[in-house]
Parts: C-alpha cells; structure tokens; sequence
C-alpha cells in the first residue's frame, strides 16, 4: 500500500486541517489509507451531503426492485393522505426527477431550518413548502427539500430508510448499518455536527431519516460506495443497483453556475459518465474517476467554507498514486 509522502501530510495538515481520514481506491483495491487526529479506519463521522448522493442510489434500488415506476412519477403520488393548501396547484406538477436534479420550486429563498427541524413531521413539512407560483425547472440547491424524497422512499418500500439501506446497500458492500439517533435541540444538533466522534443516521419525531445530511460512515464505507458506482453498480459479483442507473445519476441533468448536476451526484468539468463526485460540506467527498479506475474518499470534521477537496485529489493525491 502507498503512503503519500511527508510533504503532502504537512499540507494537509497545514491547509486542509479538519480532514479525518482519506482512502484510495485503485484498479479495485485499497491503494492508500490515511488517517489525521487520531481518527482510524472504524471511526463514523458525519459525512453531510454525501447522504444526498447514497439517497440517491436508494431510489435507483427501489426502482430496479419495481417499488417505483420511474423518476417521472408524481411526488404527490407517494401522499395520497396529503391536503393540498389552497390555490396551491404547482405542486401537483412536480415529479421526483425534479427533486433529485435540484429542479423543483420551493417557496422559501433561504432554507428554514428551524421551522422544519421543529415540527413532528418534517416530511409533511417539506411538503408545505415544495411549490409556489411556476415550476421554472430552475437549479436550486437544498437539503430541507430533499427530505421529500426520504419520505417517498418510505412510502414506495413499507420500510424504513434505514432497514431499506441496511438490506439492500450497506449490509451488501460489508458496511455496519448505524443506528437511529434523534436530535431534540439546537445544542444537539451543533453536537451532532461538531463533536469528534458521532454515530447514527437522524431521524424525525416520526422515525423518518433525513435524506439530505445527517448519515454517519466511516471512511472506508464512502470509498466502497465510490467503488460500487465504478462497478457500475455491482460488488463482488453482485449487482446492487442497476448499471443503467449509475449511469442516468452521472449525467448532466441540471446546472447552476457552470457547475453540472446530476441525480444528486456532482459531475467534474461537465464530463459525463467519467469524473463525478458525492460533495458534503466541511469537504466531505467521494470523488470517482472512471477513467482512470480511481476512487478517492474523504471524510472532514465540521467547518465552514471548508477548503476545495478536488484540486487537493487531483493536484495532489492522485498523482502519488500513480494515476495514469
């Protein structure tokens, strides 16, 4: 196994401080592993985002398994119990590709955390806001609305997300499910993101698990995902979820600022199919080069405008690697 040498320890150390852990995957095998305060290779840490991206390949589950008929289904479809507020008729429209390509229209400018994180059902909350005057296709990133989508899969399934996960993705790939955890203030909730050892996946009052942020892995476990995806969706002779839609996720599908956008999955410089990445905040990444049968994973302590991890992967790491 490599080692990357003292100098890029130095800056890591130095420019990129609150990383935890970093593994490379190269032609299918662990090619280097390294760790940073005190983190080792069985710690979970709160990956962010990056749970959009594993949400993601849930939904490509549950379509290949028949639980859903394909994205362009209705989100409405998955609530008949739902009462749609008064001259509210944009909703109606919405589907879950739009959702996952960060298309649909909400009627909020800046996320309302408070407001959904203390309600008792946040997916009915989310509901609440998804909508609003047009459905304009536009790119508007969010980690509230997504929620929407927890609650579909929920709902497609008859299961937990979690139980759906642990049985159809993490038990597979040989990753330990985490546990439920429920957050009941804001100082759980700055505790969930700041301490140095966290466990679980968050759940709501209802028992519904975030599908935006607050999933907890351990290094390791981000990079067999990447793995899996480089597969094209299979691991060890198993075919997970269906090559067909790794390859739809990988797409372009959406944009804002010149940045590409795929099913909840960010595409690297516009190349379809061949550089993407799973983004979390504080830096958390799973970077996948299908090029170059590379996989670089990193998991990040907490921290706002958190350093840029792709130039560090690609000006840096890769090369030492021996990336081709």
């Amino acid at each position: 196994m490599k080692q990357l040498s003292d100098q890029l320890i130095e800056l890591i150390r130095s420019e990129y401080e609150n990383i935890a852990g970093i593994v490379v995957y190269k032609n299918g095998s662990i090619a280097c592993e390294e760790y940073f305060h005190g983190y080792n290779e069985h710690d979970t840490i709160h990956i962010a985002s990056v749970t959009k991206s594993i949400v993601s390949i849930l939904l490509g589950i549950a379509i290949d398994q028949g639980h859903i008929k394909s994205i362009e289904q209705k989100v409405l479809d998955f609530f008949p119990g739902y009462t749609i507020k008064r001259r509210e008729k944009t909703i109606q429209k919405v589907t879950l590709r739009h959702l996952i390509t960060m298309t649909a229209p909400y009627k909020f400018k800046s996320e309302p955390y408070t407001k959904v994180y203390s309600s008792e059902d946040w997916t009915k909350s989310v509901l609440d806001l998804l909508g609003g005057k047009t459905l304009t296709e536009e790119f508007k990133y969010t980690t509230i609305g997504l929620q929407a989508l927890s609650g579909v899969l929920i709902h497609a399934t008859g299961q937990p997300l979690l139980d759906f996960a642990a049985e159809n993705l993490f038990s597979p790939l040989g990753i330990k499910a985490p546990k439920n955890i429920r957050i009941y203030n804001k100082e759980e909730h700055f505790a969930f993101l700041k301490d140095k050892y966290v466990n679980g996946w968050v759940i709501d009052p209802k028992g519904a698990n975030t599908s935006g942020w607050g999933l907890t892995l351990t290094t390791r476990d981000i990079a067999k995902i990447g793995q899996l995806y480089l597969n094209g969706g299979r691991w060890q002779n198993r075919q997970i979820v269906s090559s067909r839609w790794v390859a739809h996720s990988t797409k372009k599908h959406s944009q804002w600022n010149g940045l590409y956008y795929g099913y909840l999955w960010w595409i690297i410089d516009g190349k379809e199919n061949k550089r993407y990445a799973a983004i979390g905040d504080g830096g958390n990444i799973i970077y996948v080069d299908t090029e170059d049968e590379c996989v670089v994973a990193i998991t990040s302590r907490f921290k706002p405008r958190a350093k840029d991890r792709i130039e560090l992967i690609e000006k840096n790491i890769l090369p030492q690697i021996g990336n081709n």
